[in-house]
């Protein structure tokens, strides 16, 4: 199977011989795998304070010889420790779980272990997987990319290069993705109580440029949202398909696609 290489003005400048890679069967299963793999193993641990709800002098008085106004039994109030002293707070519940500024019964602790394994031939398989989805259209389109043209999209070295914003966007245009740059840069509020957390907007992702040598083209794309730029050798399944659904525009230059018949 031959592969156009298109020039930074679209146009077919030759064709090379597809790598045996992009015959890996789609594996979803496996993906999505290793995206939960990797992103489990990105979490940050975390725990409440062990003295959190604690720190009080309430507690329970289970005499009956002690001054009545400090008497706690035959009040006809449930039995949980209780603040003392000639305070507005007096006999106010503390401590318990079911309290008012009390303990939390099961605090997240720190402890707790997120991290997961995947084993190796099953990480590089779902990497493998993912590249050759780059060649399929109706993996693509599921994430609802607009391009132009076959699959894989294959650009000279040259694109290496590029470190103006400008030039990037007319190379977008020039090889049919200048309406899938218009969806990336379209914003959508987040719908509920989210926009309070995450940022009202969100970020739409757009195609990921997988390059061999970096020579000014991520200066290029820093300013423009939703495109990415990453080394070939730093390849993994949640870039080329981000949450395991579908697969991700890829752009690649021609010695990025070259180098993976050496990843075999």
């Amino acid at each position: 199977m031959k592969i156009d290489v298109m020039d930074l003005k679209g146009k077919v400048k030759e064709k090379i011989e597809s790598p045996s890679i992009f015959s890996t069967p789609y594996r979803p299963l496996v993906i999505r795998r290793a995206v939960l793999v990797a992103q489990a193993n990105r979490r940050q641990k975390y725990g409440s304070d062990r003295m959190a709800g604690q720190r009080t002098s309430a507690h329970y008085e289970g005499l009956t010889h002690i001054d009545p106004d400090q008497k706690m039994m035959g009040r006809e109030m449930s039995r949980m420790p209780r603040e003392h002293g000639d305070t507005a707070r007096f006999m106010r519940g503390r401590l318990s779980p079911h309290a008012v500024g009390g303990r939390r019964a099961h605090p997240p602790k720190v402890e707790k272990k997120w991290n997961k394994k995947i084993n190796k031939k099953e990480r590089l398989l779902a990497i493998r997987s993912a590249i050759a989805g780059t060649g399929r259209k109706d993996l693509v389109t599921e994430r609802n990319h607009i391009f132009e043209g076959n699959l894989p999209l294959v650009i000279e070295d040259s694109i290496e290069e590029i470190k103006k914003i400008k030039d990037l966007m007319e190379l977008m245009k020039n090889i049919g993705l200048e309406k899938e740059i218009e969806r990336i840069c379209k914003k959508k509020a987040r719908s509920g109580k989210g926009k309070l957390r995450r940022g009202k907007h969100k970020k739409r992702i757009g195609p990921l440029i997988i390059i061999n040598n970096d020579k000014g083209i991520t200066r290029a794309c820093r300013n423009l949202p939703g495109v990415e730029v990453v080394n070939v050798k730093k390849l993994d399944a949640e870039k080329l398909s981000p949450g395991s659904h579908g697969i991700r525009l890829a752009v690649w230059s021609k010695s990025a696609l070259e180098s993976l018949n050496s990843k075999v």
